[in-house]
């Protein structure tokens, strides 16, 4: 908005400028003035002034650039669409005229309607990995939060103009695969997963295979037995392997279905394995790592290659003494497939929990040693765990799992009494619908609202929460608008600049809707979540007081043609923003 203002206001400046000898800035920076119940915008001339003193001119630079803008007043006068200009030390600045911001913002949103936010394409593309389950185990609430954050980012990427592409790199293969064949094999043969419930099926079979180990450390030979021959490509081993495998990852796609979470390239650890190993090679012959086989395995001695005094990357272990790959292994390879396939990434980043940070700094940098200009594109996004009330964690290994099905299930069933509370006319479908749409977003908010850089405990209170930061209280805020639209019943009238004075609750209320755009971009540029959930539980509560201060159906004329239209972009811009954090905005509740 107001760019057309702004570049008049530009050729104004710089005819000045010509005109009385002063030198030009490269580039004219333009920031939004702090909201103080009006709107503005401003632009310093220190620049200017340093730039004359670089050239010889005998300038204070503080004086010089206060000087400069007080000329500008006078020449500029108030420009259309402004109601006032003034200079202050060493800055112009601008304030914009009330009803016109006003009519502005709210035209913009009703225009741009679910295009409203989106940035202009970068034509940058962005690789996002995120969720990496491990076949054969359970999903449970210890994979939501890279889930659902992996999912956002994406969002949040794609709507500031980013290309993306959505990676998920699944554990296949690894000890708990072969201990899970092996229980399979001895205990289960001939056995198929129920048609429901999948991953519940295939993490059973995972707690048990270990809990029999543990009561039965003999078993490890037969263990050690499976492995030699998954090794070897025994074929049995190899077929069984990819059967089962497949349960887990038909399993997996129906959770990513329940939770609306599209992928665009799926990647395997088996896969990267012997790609890895002749990544390890290549580092071998370029003396970058030290094959100690078979007394030790082959490691890089990062800070040593470095000249690090201080220790940092510590030694990174990239194949163990017998030969077997490690996840660091494959997540070298895996780096060099991602930028094969997709040569112009701009970046490649990781949602992986914060205990890998130390990983991902020594895969990065081994890459960056071995020469690969790539490497610095890496980033690792780290996340904390989820917890449960009571600080309850999630062991696979020991079954203590919460799993996302019986979360979903429970979700879905509180929604519902609360549904049949508020609207118990709704039709048994409408229930079905809304108590699905308020499910989802309750598991979803709690975990976008915290830092991904701190632990979130999940509690249902809070993740239902009608009156608090929560989706339900969000996704309310959009049917209340929703409702008032549809009780007026009417078109919504063309462009209206109110002449009246607007209630502080209306300014409160467009100043928030006015932010989305700028958020949107610092939320990518920031992979922050939290910018984006904050700022749609603003514009929530804003509607609210707006709705308790400002009628809008009992109020005639310009009044209520102008908050009908405010009323129509809040309700688009909540629309929006919830499916930027991809939570449903329900007509009803």
């Amino acid at each position: 908005m107001f760019e057309l203002e702004k570049k008049h206001l530009e050729t104004q400046i710089k005819n000045y400028f010509l005109q009385h000898a002063i030198p030009l800035p490269e580039e004219w920076n333009w920031t939004p003035i702090p909201f103080s119940g009006e709107w503005g915008i401003a632009t310093s001339f220190f620049k200017v002034a340093a730039l004359e003193a670089r050239a010889g001119k005998k300038v204070n630079v503080a004086q010089r650039a206060q000087e400069i803008s007080e000329t500008l007043v006078a020449f500029l006068g108030v420009p259309e669409g402004f109601s006032r200009v003034e200079a202050v030390k060493g800055y112009l600045n601008l304030y914009f005229s009330t009803a016109e911001y006003s009519r502005r913002v709210v035209d913009a949103i009703l225009i741009a309607h679910d295009q409203f936010g989106r940035g202009v394409r970068k034509n940058a593309r962005v690789m996002v990995e995120y969720s990496q389950p491990n076949t054969h185990k359970a999903f449970h609430v210890g994979h939501l939060r890279s889930a659902i954050l992996g999912d956002v980012i994406c969002r949040i990427l794609d709507t500031a103009g980013y290309d993306v592409v959505r990676a998920n790199y699944f554990g296949d293969i690894g000890l708990h695969v072969i201990k899970w064949l092996w229980n399979y094999m001895k205990y289960h043969a001939g056995q198929h997963p129920p048609a429901e419930d999948v991953t519940r099926w295939m993490g059973e079979l995972y707690a048990e295979a270990a809990r029999r180990l543990d009561e039965n450390p003999e078993f490890e030979a037969e263990v050690r037995e499976v492995y030699g021959r998954w090794d070897r490509d025994d074929h049995e081993i190899v077929a069984l392997w990819k059967k089962t495998r497949q349960w887990s990852l038909d399993g997996f796609d129906e959770m990513y279905r329940l939770l609306n979470i599209p992928f665009d390239r799926l990647y395997a650890n088996s896969d990267a394995e012997k790609a890895g190993k002749e990544v390890v090679q290549e580092l071998v012959s370029k003396n970058l790592a030290v094959d100690e086989r078979p007394a030790g395995p082959v490691i890089v001695k990062i800070d040593e290659l470095l000249g690090l005094e201080k220790e940092k990357y510590r030694v990174f272990v990239v194949l163990r003494s017998d030969g077997t790959a490690l996840y660091s292994t494959e997540d070298l390879a895996l780096a060099k497939i991602k930028f094969s396939e997709y040569p112009d990434l701009v970046q490649s980043i990781y949602i992986v929990d914060v205990r890998q940070s130390l990983h991902f700094q020594q895969v990065f940098k081994t890459l960056e040693l071995a020469g690969y200009e790539w490497a610095t594109q890496c980033v690792h996004l780290p996340y904390e765990l989820v917890n449960l009330p009571g600080n309850v964690t999630v062991s696979s290994r020991e079954g203590t799992v919460v799993l996302l099905e019986d979360l979903i299930r429970e979700a879905t069933q509180r929604a519902r009494e609360v549904v049949e509370q508020k609207n118990p006319a709704l039709s048994e479908q409408e229930k079905d619908t809304v108590s699905w749409q308020v499910a989802l977003g309750a598991i979803k908010y709690p975990l976008l609202a915290r830092d991904n850089a701190k632990i979130a405990t999940f509690d249902w209170e809070t993740a239902l929460d009608f009156e608090g930061q929560a989706a339900p209280y969000i996704q309310y805020a959009h049917v209340r608008a929703n409702s008032i639209l549809r009780k007026a019943g009417e078109v919504l009238a063309d462009s209206v600049t109110p002449t009246f004075a607007l209630h502080p609750a209306e300014v409160q209320l467009i100043d928030m809707l006015s932010r989305i755009p700028a958020e949107i971009q610092r939320a990518a540029a920031e992979f922050k979540t939290l910018h984006i959930t904050n700022l749609t539980y603003q514009i929530a509560k804003a509607f609210s007081d707006f709705y308790n201060q400002c009628p809008v159906l009992s109020v005639d004329g310009e009044v209520r043609l102008f908050r009908m239209r405010l009323v129509a972009a809040t309700r688009q811009a909540l629309e929006n923003l919830l499916a930027c954090l991809g939570i449903s905005a329900p007509e009803v509740m």
